[in-house]
């Protein structure tokens, strides 16, 4: 007979790599991990575990069972929340994927409050960008995605439900000084000369980025490419480069100046889930609580005007 808290340590391996990270991130002993992974070889009769010097890797037998655990584990998650479902008490693991500017600012502080209203529920943030969180959620590997609903690359879809969260304006962001900060909003023409950092290619704001300024009739001249929006704004900060971001993104920490573009650019933000998804009580729970949010102010932002431009693709 399996057991599920030893399954747990197995897919957990697979995952970060050494029994010390395991250990740390479960608060266990390093030494209590070992052993019941011991224990578990024991039980199914198989060797999981082989040492290569001080390391440890999964045997082909151990990797068979990592992948296929996250499946038992998922379903064993599922039928107790049918369980408890039936007193509407969330329980159970949601995988929660948000694009890297929500997640301090939308995400984390849901998590939060899940964690005091609902302790029984387990919510599994990963960072995934709109090209990713959307293939994801159809796929199973995401149970709700926060997202923006002007990413072309994506059909929405009737097996889709949309949620909107609020819209957020597209900010140009320059560094401290700058001529530009002068204006109150900034016609992007005028930054035809300027160096620009952006985002990894095909993403979202590299593609947004490239959009709006072939617009305004030139090539954005490119310094750098980062994944990560605090180097990006870090660079800004240090080079003189100039960005478009997302007003979610810019935090009042980095010594840049924001400004608003003419005409304003704004980018619809959304929780979506698969309408053909069993709707346990523990995703209601985490659409709630991402819903329910206290004021933010970059989601606050008027819906763009007519004579102003989304970001979503011209037909």
């Amino acid at each position: 007979m399996l057991n599920s808290g030893r399954l747990h340590l197995l897919s957990q391996l697979d995952t970060l790599g050494t029994v010390r990270a395991v250990a740390d991130t479960l608060h266990l002993s390093a030494s209590t991990v070992s052993q019941q992974l011991a224990v578990l070889e024991t039980e199914t009769r198989c060797r999981l575990i082989e040492r290569t010097g001080r390391r440890v890797r999964l045997t082909p037998a151990g990797l068979l069972l990592a992948r296929r655990a996250r499946e038992i584990l998922d379903r064993m998650a599922d039928v107790e929340a049918e369980l408890r479902a039936l007193n509407d008490e969330p329980i159970g693991t949601v995988r929660l994927a948000v694009f890297q500017s929500a997640i301090y600012s939308l995400a984390v502080p849901a998590a939060n409050r899940l964690a005091t209203t609902h302790p029984h529920l387990r919510l599994e943030l990963v960072e995934m960008e709109p090209h990713e969180s959307g293939p994801a959620l159809r796929s199973g590997e995401a149970d709700v995605i926060v997202t923006t609903t002007d990413y072309s690359g994506l059909t929405w879809g009737t097996d889709l439900d949309v949620m909107s969260l609020g819209s957020d304006p597209v900010l140009l962001v320059l560094p401290n000084g700058h001529p530009l900060a002068a204006r109150a909003a900034v016609d992007l023409a005028a930054c035809k000369e300027e160096t620009w950092a952006c985002d990894r290619p095909q993403s979202y704001m590299a593609d947004l980025t490239v959009r709006l300024c072939r617009e305004s009739g030139f090539e954005p001249r490119v310094a750098c490419r980062f994944s990560n929006y605090l180097m990006l704004l870090r660079h800004v900060e240090t080079t003189g480069s100039i960005a478009l971001l997302p007003a979610l993104a810019v935090t009042a920490d980095h010594a840049v100046v924001t400004r608003r573009l003419s005409p304003p650019v704004h980018r619809n933000v959304a929780v979506v889930v698969r309408r053909g998804a069993p709707q346990r009580a523990a995703v209601n729970a985490v659409i709630t609580a991402l819903r329910d949010h206290p004021e933010i102010e970059a989601l606050s932002a008027p819906a763009p005007s007519r004579e102003g431009r989304e970001t979503g693709p011209r037909s």
